[in-house]
């Protein structure tokens, strides 16, 4: 019989907090004994959510380390800064922590201080963290990890799209750049003027351009790691004007002069074995944004422009879920040894 993991949501009533809630009360191994929140505590899930009044009868709780020993696993969908003090009792009391914030996803103290201007976790926790994203070869890591970074929704859709030609060594290490654009829940719930509607609709805005975004170090240092040289990036994010969805587009100069057909076989060969990995055989559609929505799939295609000897890698996923929940509930499902597809697997998702 299948073992039931108890699980708890920090920053329940935040939109990727509210996807962990939706998606693990449907999963077969999970019940979420408590949603934490700062914003509506005492207040029964389905009042400030009504979609899920069917599913959940969950009422908003102020966060304790006495109600967090209630749960095998605590999931962390805070902002940046917010996790790093509350982790290390968690850990102490041998709970499993994956945090959906920025806090352990990078190695280097100073880094985290220079990009996120706030005081880091130490270097041993830094050290400790095992970044989430298990198509990059960090499977086995992840199995025996107690505190889980899990990736950003850029830098998933980034990496993912660069990782099979960095592993092969087919494109140069200094001619990388990141085309990206997300839809406007990857700023969060919170209220503020950019995510007004008549700020966004109708719109379309580069942002935090020039080599700035905090998302940079992280795609950078998984890049390093797969190359095995120092990759530097050019990466500039899009607001576009819809909820949720996120694409990349990644160009990158090749080494030598390949064919089509040889590119995708090497994109084949990597992802043929993941599940949430769907690679495009045919350059006449791309993916899109619409066809990832409400699911953990990444899509790919690769084209080669044999006139710049460029690739360019498109990938597309829901910023909510793949770049989010979907993937930290991927990440659950390995570090308890479940089936990685467990809870995830919701027939396609919603489409049009």
């Amino acid at each position: 019989m299948m073992k039931v993991i108890k699980a708890g949501i920090l920053g329940a009533t935040g939109y990727t907090g509210i996807e962990l809630l939706r998606l693990l009360q449907q999963h077969p191994a999970v019940t979420v004994a408590h949603a934490f929140t700062e914003s509506h505590v005492g207040q029964p899930i389905p009042h400030i959510y009504p979609h899920l009044q069917q599913q959940t009868s969950l009422i908003g709780e102020q966060f304790s380390p006495t109600l967090a020993a209630d749960c095998d696993v605590l999931f962390m969908a805070l902002p940046h800064g917010h996790a790093i003090d509350i982790v290390p009792p968690l850990l102490a009391q041998g709970k499993k922590v994956i945090d959906l914030g920025a806090d352990f996803r990078l190695k280097s103290a100073d880094d985290y201080q220079h990009w996120y201007q706030t005081t880091p976790a130490s270097a041993s926790l830094l050290q400790q963290a095992v970044y989430g994203l298990p198509e990059a070869g960090y499977r086995a890591a992840i199995q025996q990890a107690t505190l889980l970074a899990n990736p950003g929704c850029y830098p998933t859709a980034s990496i993912l799209a660069a990782l099979p030609a960095f592993a092969a060594g087919i494109i140069s290490p200094s001619d990388c750049i990141f085309d990206a654009k997300s839809g406007l829940s990857g700023a969060g719930r919170k209220l503020a003027l950019q995510s007004h509607y008549g700020e966004v609709a109708e719109n379309f805005s580069p942002y935090q351009v020039g080599g700035i975004h905090r998302h940079t170090p992280e795609i950078e240092q998984a890049l390093t790691a797969i190359a095995q040289q120092p990759i530097t990036i050019q990466f500039t994010p899009h607001l576009v004007p819809m909820v949720r969805g996120l694409s990349v587009t990644a160009y990158f100069k090749l080494n030598t002069l390949l064919t089509q057909q040889a590119v995708h076989a090497i994109y084949q060969q990597a992802y043929q074995d993941e599940p949430f990995i769907r690679l495009y055989t045919t350059t006449h559609t791309n993916p899109q944004t619409k066809q990832v929505r409400g699911t953990n799939f990444c899509d790919i295609s690769v084209h080669v422009d044999t006139r710049t000897q460029r690739l360019i890698v498109i990938s597309a996923i829901d910023n909510l879920l793949k770049g989010a929940a979907g993937q930290a509930i991927q990440n659950m499902n390995i570090m308890f040894q479940l089936p990685e597809t467990t809870g995830l697997q919701n027939g396609g998702g919603i489409y049009p």
